[in-house]
């Protein structure tokens, strides 16, 4: 085995490397760029996927010297612009959008948990619990709705407490 091949090639693959990166890395700023703030969202499940498949595809370019930065770049603008189209028609029908994304659940309402809506979901009381308190509760009878948003984050709106009389 050539242990000196592991750690060091040669200097035209780290230039190859730093010249292609930056520039595909410049690329893909732009592209995130032109594509407009919804692209840098908050993650539902689709916007996840198609930030890895950025991610990865920017690692091909800078990684591989068989994908020139002209391909890289095509594949950068075709999942920037699959993610607008998608989007797009998500906004204009409603039947896109549902099949595309989860609707909200509620987990908790009214101060109870809905344990089938939990199982299904497979959100413990635990995660809930914490989810109640980063709201500003203390437990689950403080809830008037816990939800389990379309992003994967869990909202909660608290009951309104009774005023204290002063004395």
């Amino acid at each position: 085995m050539d242990w000196s091949a592991m750690f060091f090639q040669d200097w035209s693959g780290i230039v190859r490397t730093l010249l292609v990166g930056a520039l595909a890395y410049i690329t893909l700023v732009l592209f995130l760029r032109v594509s407009g703030k919804r692209t840098l969202s908050k993650l539902n499940a689709f916007d996840l996927v198609v930030t890895v498949a950025l991610g990865s595809t920017l690692s091909a370019i800078v990684l591989q010297e068989s994908v020139a930065l002209a391909e890289g770049a095509a594949a950068l603008a075709l999942l920037i612009f699959l993610q607008f189209a998608v989007t797009y028609w998500s906004v204009r029908s409603k039947t896109f959008a549902k099949v595309l994304r989860s609707e909200p659940t509620l987990l908790a309402h009214a101060g109870a948990f809905c344990s089938s809506a939990m199982q299904r979901e497979r959100i413990t009381e635990e995660e809930a619990l914490a989810a109640v308190r980063s709201s500003g509760g203390r437990d689950v009878t403080e809830i008037e709705n816990l939800v389990l948003e379309s992003d994967g984050s869990i909202s909660a709106s608290l009951r309104a407490r009774p005023e204290s009389a002063s004395a």
